[in-house]
């Protein structure tokens, strides 16, 4: 077992670095090119259309959530141990210069985001209980005709849950028993009973709450972390500073922090960009496929909201409250890095409280995570084997959340890696074959909606001036 977990170990570290990286990155400077700068160009736009217009009614549109709930749905699968510890993980070993890296492969994933919603949006259709489904599963079987990668996706991401449910509830499990000293056995169950109280509620219930807890403990958090930043306002030009110039060059050791090489920033700023936002791995079209929309192109400018609240606004707030703490180099190199943000919050609100403030929204976030995550596995199972199949898979991600907060069959946990990059390999093949059917969707967009709407407001200016 020894031998297979070091093969494990090294197989996944070599497919998170150089390959996957190339892959993502390259894939969404390929896209983004292909899009003209769509996310730079129409980012003003996708904001008024996406957060801009939040509580406008779309019952009359096909879909069974609203946008403003496929969108807080894929968040939830997004926001979580990632924006916060991970980050301060990040920059505690390939320093300041991190960041920026964090923020280049956002920037270009806005366009791969972007693109899986459109084709998740385009390709979805209706399952025997009338709701919608969609994601790569579907666009790569009825898009490319290639049923046997449509299959490899579904299968990866089914199998993926697994793991991946378990290591999220072991993060919960183990919080809370450092915050609050509760046995792990006893926030198992908890966990476990609340999770499938909303997964068994279907789509319409994660969505709902979703809707209700994501955007609330989002903004709490980054009030937070603003909380932090100004309480250390003078070193926030300094810290700019190291972000840009430590993006190009090395930094040298100082405290608790070894030292970091360029190699070193560019790695773990672009690997934490990708992994904090999802963009490219597409998961979030199968969330996004079940909205009310009148076009394809208009979800997908979610993708564009989406990267931007995770990444840019959630990932950047943790970073500079570690940065302008000085938590960032003051955890030692192979001792527990995910105290840097904690202890980030300790400043603002004594040790004590801010490693609680941090523990219950990571209880928060990964139990959203969690719920929408098990909706995904569903999607895969029911695609590949029936909407009966779907129904037991419920039942094992269910239990294996248990099993999880209590430490159980760890061995499963070595090959989550190894299953992510089963689903992101066959969705980015998809996404760069199908580019031109993106922009059609785009072009089509741009001409017979925004345009339109965009002379319609300038005929009401008009009128009424």
């Amino acid at each position: 077992m020894d031998v297979v977990n070091h093969w494990v170990e090294v197989l996944s570290k070599w497919i998170w670095g150089a390959p996957m990286i190339i892959l993502l990155l390259g894939g969404g400077i390929f896209l983004t090119l292909r899009l003209k700068f769509f996310q730079f160009r129409f980012f003003v736009h996708a904001m008024s259309q996406t957060v801009g217009r939040i509580f406008k009614k779309t019952d009359h549109l096909d879909g069974t959530l609203t946008p403003f709930q496929a969108f807080t749905s894929a968040l939830a699968s997004t926001a979580g141990a990632t924006n916060i510890v991970g980050v301060g993980v990040a920059i505690a070993i390939g320093g300041p210069g991190a960041m920026f890296w964090m923020w280049m492969v956002a920037l270009l994933g806005m366009a791969s985001k972007y693109s899986e919603i459109v084709l998740g949006v385009k390709y979805r259709e209706k399952n025997k209980e009338g709701e919608f489904v969609g994601g790569p599963m579907y666009y790569i079987r009825k898009g490319l005709g290639w049923r046997w990668l449509a299959v490899l996706f579904a299968f990866g991401l089914m199998l993926e849950v697994i793991p991946s449910s378990m290591v999220q509830s072991n993060s919960i499990s183990s919080t809370v028993k450092s915050a609050f000293g509760w046995p792990v056995e006893v926030t198992g169950l908890i966990v476990t009973i609340l999770t499938a109280v909303v997964v068994f509620g279907g789509v319409k219930r994660i969505g709902k709450v979703a809707e209700k807890i994501v955007p609330t403990m989002v903004l709490i958090y980054l009030l937070g972390a603003a909380g932090v930043i100004l309480m250390h306002l003078d070193r926030l030009p300094m810290v700019l500073g190291q972000i840009f110039i430590h993006a190009f060059t090395p930094i040298s050791a100082t405290g608790g922090f070894a030292g970091a090489s360029v190699i070193l920033a560019i790695r773990w700023g672009m690997a934490r960009g990708a992994y904090s936002n999802e963009a490219g791995m597409g998961t979030a079209s199968i969330a996004h496929a079940t909205a009310q929309t009148d076009h394809p192109s208009r979800q997908g400018l979610w993708g564009v909201c989406s990267v931007t609240m995770d990444t840019l606004v959630i990932c950047t707030m943790s970073g500079l409250a570690v940065l302008t703490a000085g938590t960032w180099n003051q955890v030692e190199q192979g001792g527990d890095l995910a105290r840097a943000v904690p202890m980030a919050f300790g400043k603002l609100m004594g040790a004590e409280m801010g490693g609680v403030f941090v523990s219950v929204f990571l209880l928060v976030f990964v139990m959203t995570t969690v719920g929408v995550l098990i909706y995904y596995g569903e999607k895969q199972a029911e695609y590949l084997f029936g909407l009966t199949f779907s129904k037991w898979m419920r039942l094992i991600y269910i239990l294996s959340m248990y099993a999880g907060a209590v430490g159980g069959l760890k061995f499963v946990w070595q090959f989550l890696d190894i299953l992510l990059a089963m689903i992101v390999v066959p969705n980015m093949i998809a996404l760069l074959l199908m580019s031109k059917e993106v922009k059609e969707e785009t072009d089509d967009y741009i001409r017979n909606i925004y345009l339109m709407e965009k002379r319609a407001k300038k005929e009401m200016e008009n009128k009424g001036a």
